[in-house]
This record gives C-alpha cells, structure tokens and sequence, in this order.
C-alpha cells in the first residue's frame, strides 16, 4: 500500500495495524496526551504522522530477538 508523506491519525492506526498488528487511533489519541507514542506534528487541530516515525516508534518499542521468556527477565 501506497501511503501519503502525512498520515492522519486513523491513517497511522491502520498503517501500525497492517504493519504489527496493534494500535487504534483512540491509542494514539492518548498517547499524544500522555506522552510515549509516536512523534507527531499538527496542522491546526489535526495531528499528523510519517511513516518514518512511526517506524522509529515501532523499533523503538521491539525487544531484542530471543528464544523465551526467560531471556528478557534476565536482560531486564
């Protein structure tokens, strides 16, 4: 799927759907409130999203590769 350089909120939803599977724009909504999502930019009242960003977020959030659980509590 082609996307635009500016994705609009339930636009960057549908793009973290298709890529990992989760997020809804209620999510990202508060998220931008709360602080922890994706970098964002606003043209009047409309927040807007790239796809590098949101790709940088999504990289940012992924654990290492591992075998188990285990792992990650002990890399904790």
């Amino acid at each position: 799927m082609n996307y635009p350089e500016y994705l609009r909120r339930d636009q960057a939803a549908a793009y973290l759907q298709q890529r990992v599977g989760a997020y809804t724009s209620e999510t990202l909504a508060k998220l931008a409130c709360v602080g922890g999502g994706p970098k964002f930019r606003r043209i009047g009242r409309i927040p807007l999203y790239t796809v590098v960003d949101l790709e940088d977020w999504i990289s940012s959030r992924l654990s290492q590769s591992v075998a188990s659980t285990s792992e990650l509590a002990a890399r904790s």
